[in-house]
């Protein structure tokens, strides 16, 4: 009966050990993420040359979301 007063739970699933991912696997996953955020990035700016600033923030923060990402799946493995 899982979840009793007093019971320690094992917070780590049992199971293998995480492996990382090949590097050749890591680049091509970060150079997706960059191809995105240029397309991201190029949304902020039309949206901003446009007046549309709320579509201009947004693009912009998705921008800075998917290098965030992209630089993580490079360094973190």
């Amino acid at each position: 009966m899982s979840g009793e007063q007093g019971e320690v739970v094992d917070p780590e699933p049992s199971g293998p050990p995480r492996q990382p991912r090949p590097i050749i696997e890591r680049i091509g996953l970060a150079a997706v993420a960059l191809v995105l955020a240029i397309l991201f990035g190029g949304v902020a700016a039309a949206s901003w040359i446009g007046g549309e600033l709320f579509l201009a923030v947004m693009g912009g923060v998705g921008c800075l979301m998917t290098l965030w990402v992209g630089a993580l799946t490079l360094f973190r493995g």
